[in-house]
Order: C-alpha cells, then structure tokens, then sequence
C-alpha cells in the first residue's frame, strides 16, 4: 500500500514544528519538507544577536539541520527547493530546485502551507541601493556582518521603531555603531500606548541612540560613500548602512494562486483547526491571519510562539486529532539596553472608541525596597469595567518584568478578572518579590475602582477639566517637580487642614506613584468631598508628557 503523503511548504517554526508533531503522530506517513531557503529550523529571533556578536557562532542558530530531520524523524527536508505552483484539483505541487531550476511535480493527500512572511520594503527610491537591508534569514545577517566588517560601518540608520527594529539597534550599537531610528509614529514601539513607551524612548536616548519620530522614510540616496536618509520632513541622517525594520507582510501568493481565500488583513484565512477553504490544504505560522483571543477580530501577529502552536495543531488536525487553536493574545518582550518592555493582550489603543475599558497605573519596585538592588516596573493594566475581565497588560522595567507579564498572560488565557489577580499566590522572598507582588497590586487598584472605592480621572484631561489638583507629597518631593496648577497638601498633613479645600469643587488627587493619593481619596471621600485619583501619581504624568 502507498504511504499517505504529507507536504509541508516552509521549514522555519511552524513548518518544522509540524513536520515533527506529524511524525510522531503518524509513523506511517511520508512527509516532505519544501523550504526554498539553504536552512531550515533556524532561530529567526537571534538573528539581531548575532549581529552584535552577542551570539557569535553562526552555527548555534540552526537549530535542526536536513540531515537530523532524516536522521531522528525520518523526515525528507529538501532545502533550495521552492515551490512555485499548487494544483489543488490534482492535489500536486510543482517545485523548483533553486540553484539548478530544474522542475519536478510531487502529489499530496495533505499539504500545510507555512510559508511565514516577507520583510516590508517600502515603494520610496533607493531601498534597493548596496548597504541597505533587511533581517529575516541567516544570509541576511551574514551579509550585514560582511558590510560592517569591510566597510569598517561606524553609522547605521534603523527604519523602524517596533520591536525587531530597536533590537537591532541596540546589537548595532554593541558593535560600536553609532545609530539613529526612524519612526513615521510619534513613540517608538507603535504597539504599546504612548505613555508606556516615553520611559523607553528616554533610556534609548541616554543609551546613546538618536529617535527621529513623527517622520517616514522619503527616499534613501547615494552621496559618495554614504548613503543618506531623507524623511519626509526633509531631514538628511548621514549612514554607512540602512536597515529597513518595518516588519513583515504574510507570504501568501502561493496560496493566492492555488484558491485559497485571505482575510480582511492579508493573512491566509484559516479556521481554528488551521484549515484554509480548500479541503486537504492546512495554513500555519506568520502567513495566517489570526484571530484575537480576547477582542475575537483579525490580528497579525508574526511570533515565534503562535507560530508554532499552530504548526502543531496544523499536524494534529492533518494526523486525525482533535485540536484546536484559541486565538492569540500578542503576549512579546523585549531587551533593550538593559531595559525590559514587555505585553501582552489588547492595549488601550486597540480598544479605541470601546465603552468597556478602564485603566490603572502603577510603579512598585521589582522587590522590596529594603533588598538590595530594587528597580522600579512601570505597568499599566487594561481591564472591562462591567465586569473586570482582565484584557491587557504592558511593563517596563530593568529587572523582572516578563515574569509579571507572563502571569497576567496566563491569567487572560483563563479568563481571569481583576479579582484573581488580587488573590493570585505568587513566589515571595525579599530578593524576589513582595508579599503584595506587583501582579496583586495591579488587581487591587483594579478590583478598587470596580468597586466604587476609587474613582479614576485621566491625566490626558488634566487642563482641560473644571478641578483642584491636589498634591499630597512631601515638600522636598514637590521641589523636584510638580503639575503646574496644583496646590500641596502632604498627606501627613491633609486631615489637619481640610479647610483649605473646598467641598463644592471637585478634587484631583496625585502624589508619586498613586498609593498616598489613593490613602488621600478615601479619606476625603468620606468626609464629603467629590474627588478622584489621577492613576500612577507624578510618575505616570512625566510619561505623559
């Protein structure tokens, strides 16, 4: 009897991961492998590593090679090897070999498409002038390192602010590049709302990287020896080298071809199983379109993670078991300059024009303060006022800040509320955390706006609102700055000088990080006054402005 044949287009995450699920589930089967690059299974999110020679050995970034697949799965991975043409009717796949051209046809009973995405190259004049490029392979990097090297590079240009942009900024710099990042967005980081991304721009820039924000890539030129940026504003940035890091765009013409439909984002459109509209053909990795866990609208989200539990799943599925994959929730981090910034969930932004989203602020230290070498985590946590749910979460900070982020990860997947976060039994000792972790802090703020102990005002709406600020910090802490307009009342003095407040006119109460602040609401809510707290006290103001 023939073997049942399982073709896979693409060897990188999701397609390696469900070569080798498949296997495991179907001993039987002949599975085929298609990656028109020379590696497969390689460590894409390294790439920028190895560029600033923190991963120095190229090799340590091919994680599997053709020759382990054959030798641990039994699996045929054909590098070099693209294929070019689908005939879902006939259910064959015609490939080229890449280096000879020579073109050979292969029958499938069941074929996944995990062709991942292409970097973006944007329609301005120059992107493809020598010493400008992109990151996404192994000989992307190569030639970039080869660049550097024999042009003795000393000045990089980065296009693009999002995360895989300003990690290679930061590796160039580990070179000894000095660097400046284009950013058409007015904050770097566009996923994140801007406040939480104005500590960051300011540790970027006193780690030396220069950010031209608020300007998209005009044209890049040849000068000599140079090649020069120009932005739509007209600056000129000076470079031995461009990167364009403006992300990716699904790899979906093969598919397009063959009858597989898209979704409204360009993604190939796939069901929860992974299966595309066209019976015996499965999508999976950054070429899909997905579906947000917690919102339920379409969202591209090229990472690593999704990537391969969708490969995983695709390979279930093809092999006969029940699965099924739950949407992703865009949970990322990243290290820059010693600086952690990581999310996960919906942000405020997304959530644009929504009746249902309250916010909260705030910025414990990473362990008790009396343990040596505390750090400040400024999170920001992004809930349903109608019944808590939690939606999102964004943190930055030197030290520990993916681990707060990944229990509220966990949390979204469970579907927890604020609630729960107050009531999570987290790790506790000194050099690790607090017996109220910031994960319980950020529930309780939360869970006390809920219910009715605190309310929020906004700090975007501080000048334009008919109120008394009040500041309930020390003296010597006002000295160092304060909200221009506010009147100071330390806390340890509030309850002795009520008079100077009026009742009739509403309060705004702030003091450094929102826990005095809070301590001052309640007091005076209890006394008769109309007040509200401004979240994340003086802190989160300077991240506002």
């Amino acid at each position: 009897m023939s073997r049942r044949r399982i073709l896979i287009v693409g060897g990188v995450a999701a397609g390696a991961s469900c070569a080798a699920r498949a296997r495991r589930l179907d001993e039987s089967a002949e599975i085929v492998v298609f990656e028109k690059g020379p590696h497969v299974s390689f460590a894409n999110c390294g790439l920028p590593y190895h560029v600033g020679d923190v991963i120095r050995d190229e090799k340590s970034l091919l994680l599997v090679t053709p020759e382990r697949f054959k030798q641990r799965f039994d699996i045929d991975v054909r590098v070099h090897n693209e294929v070019v043409e689908i005939d879902a009717a006939k259910r064959t796949l015609r490939v080229r070999h890449v280096q000879t051209g020579h073109e050979y046809d292969e029958p499938f009973d069941a074929l996944v498409l995990a062709p991942g995405a292409k970097p973006l190259r944007p329609d301005v004049p120059g992107v493809d002038l020598p010493g400008v490029f992109t990151l996404r392979t192994v000989p992307d990097t190569r030639r970039l390192r080869e660049w550097i090297d024999g042009r003795r590079a000393r000045r990089a240009v980065v296009v693009g602010a999002g995360f895989a942009g300003l990690e290679v900024a930061d590796n160039l710099v580990k070179r000894g590049l000095a660097v400046q990042v284009v950013e058409r967005d007015e904050q770097v980081l566009p996923p994140l709302d801007a406040e939480m991304a104005r500590p960051v721009e300011k540790h970027l820039r006193e780690s030396g990287v220069g950010l031209v924000l608020g300007q998209a890539l005009a044209r890049i030129e040849q000068r000599g020896e140079a090649l020069v940026v120009v932005t739509s504003t007209g600056a000129e940035l000076e470079a031995d080298l461009v990167i364009l890091g403006l992300g990716v765009r699904p790899e979906t013409s093969l598919a397009e071809r063959a009858g597989v439909a898209l979704g409204p984002l360009g993604g190939i459109r796939v069901d929860t199983h992974m299966r595309t509209n066209v019976p015996g053909i499965w999508a999976a990795g950054d070429a899909v379109e997905d579906t947000c866990f917690i919102t339920g609208r379409p969202r591209l989200m090229p990472l690593a993670g999704p990537a391969n539990r969708q490969g995983r799943i695709a390979a279930d599925d093809v092999c006969g078991r029940p699965a099924e994959f739950r949407g992703v929730q865009g949970t990322v981090v990243c290290g820059l300059f010693g600086l952690t910034v990581a999310a996960t969930g919906v942000s405020e932004k997304w959530l644009a024009g929504s009746d249902d989203v309250e916010v909260v602020f705030l910025h414990p230290n990473n362990h008790v303060a009396y343990y040596p070498g505390a750090e400040p985590i400024h999170l920001k946590l992004v809930f349903s006022r109608k019944d808590g749910r939690v939606l999102g979460a964004q943190a930055v900070g030197k030290r520990d800040v993916e681990k707060r982020i990944d229990v509220i990860a966990m949390g979204i997947q469970l579907g927890a509320k604020v609630f729960d976060l107050e009531q999570a039994e987290l790790c506790y000792a000194p050099q690790f955390g607090a017996a109220k972790d910031p994960v319980n802090l950020a529930g309780m703020i939360a869970g006390n706006v809920l219910r009715g102990d605190v309310a929020m005002a906004r700090w975007a709406d501080v000048g334009r609102a008919d109120v008394t600020l009040l500041d309930v910090r020390e003296r010597d802490e006002v000295a160092r700055g304060a909200v221009p307009g506010s009147v100071n009342i330390p806390l340890s003095e509030l309850r002795q000088r009520l008079g100077e407040l009026s009742a009739e006119r509403e309060l705004w109460v702030y003091c450094q990080s929102g826990k005095r602040s809070y301590d001052a609401v309640r007091a005076l809510l209890q006394r008769g006054f109309v007040v509200r707290n401004l979240p994340g006290g003086y802190e989160s103001y300077m991240h506002q402005v």
